[in-house]
């Protein structure tokens, strides 16, 4: 039985992207029935259940409380396998397994390993026995700043929830007056950090839609600090009733949005991967992306979703909410049969037998 020590920045009781993807990996390595897993997170806001073969240690934001911690939970552990969820936390995971002669896992996720990290971060990535990427565009950034053979570094693409399938979307779209709208959406974080995603452009789209004939209204869930800031330009540009804020939308509420949308739109250039993508197109929703970044692995590079220049962005909207919905349950279908359960899971095992290989 293999003991996993896994030093996350979130996973149960975590938000966002990364702490699901922490999540669905750490599970599905319980699941393969040799390994059981300790999680340390820097934050866990929300209760969570714990899985069978996973503990999570209380969550520690401080940095040298956490490292404390982390030693301790080493110590009393004695993992063989140290998991590390984020580039920030490498120079540390990489000292905790030197310590306990434990193989080493690097998790890279997007635009934190696009650019060469600090040298101790560099160092850390270059002494793991292995490095798993959510996109191939991670891989090949990593392998251009780091000195590490080729077949330590992998691709591991996000999965999907089972929960996000296709379904009636009318009774949300009844609640809120959409019944006879065109209706986006986008699912993301609004970070001043991360003003990549993409919604200032889908907002400055909206005049050319409207002036082009199309009654729309833009859905944005999600959460931040950036939202005033996108409410004012909203406000300003006279589209107060058609930029809508539904703040943080916990399932079932969410998957019932994703139904009700003509077409997911995420125009980002900095996605590692991004997971809505896949929620939208299991629940049978069309998805827009920019063809750049990890966009291109999560929409199969144009094979389940539409992939688009940021110069044609305005006419690529257009054009597909003039078409029909694509048949939702044959688009979840495709999305679940690259990206569900059973292929992550296998991806899983795979990394855990390039592991041994390592040896």
């Amino acid at each position: 039985m293999h003991k996993v020590l896994a030093f996350v920045t979130d996973a149960f009781g975590g938000r966002g992207g990364i702490a699901q993807y922490n999540r669905d990996l750490l599970g599905a390595l319980a699941d393969t029935g040799t390994v059981s897993v300790r999680v340390l997170p820097r934050l866990a806001p929300d209760p969570a259940a714990m899985p069978p073969a996973i503990s999570q240690d209380p969550a520690r934001l401080h940095r040298i409380r956490y490292g404390i911690s982390a030693l301790r939970a080493a110590l009393s552990e004695r993992p063989d396998i140290v998991f590390c969820g984020h580039l920030h936390m490498a120079p540390l995971c990489v000292l905790i397994a030197g310590l306990m002669r434990a193989k080493l896992i690097v998790q890279m996720h997007g635009i934190e390993a696009w650019r060469p990290p600090s040298r101790f971060q560099r160092a850390a990535v270059e002494a793991a026995d292995l490095v798993l990427c959510v996109s191939r565009f991670t891989r090949a950034s990593v392998l251009g700043w780091a000195a590490i053979a080729s077949e330590r570094v992998m691709v591991l693409p996000n999965t999907v929830r089972a929960a996000f399938t296709p379904g009636d979307g009318s009774t949300f779209r009844a609640a809120r007056g959409l019944q006879d709208k065109r209706v986006l959406l986008t699912v993301g974080r609004m970070d001043t950090r991360e003003r990549y995603k993409g919604h200032d452009l889908v907002i400055n789209a909206i005049p050319q839609l409207i002036a082009a004939g199309h009654d729309v209204v833009y859905l944005i869930v999600g959460e931040g600090d950036d939202q005033k800031r996108l409410e004012t330009r909203a406000r300003e540009a006279d589209l107060t009733d058609r930029v809508q804020f539904l703040g943080a939308v916990q399932l079932p509420g969410l998957v019932e949005v994703y139904r009700a949308a003509d077409l997911l739109v995420m125009p980002s250039t900095g996605e590692g991967f991004g997971i809505a993508f896949l929620e939208a197109m299991a629940s049978g929703t069309l998805a827009l992306g920019l063809d750049v970044a990890g966009a291109k692995d999560a929409l199969a590079n144009g094979e389940l979703g539409v992939l688009v220049s940021e110069a044609n962005l305005v006419a690529a909207l257009a054009q597909a909410l003039e078409r029909e919905k694509p048949e939702p349950y044959g688009l979840a279908a495709a999305t679940r049969a690259r990206f569900g359960r059973e292929p992550f899971a296998a991806g899983v095992s795979a990394a855990l037998e390039r592991l041994t290989e390592a040896a």
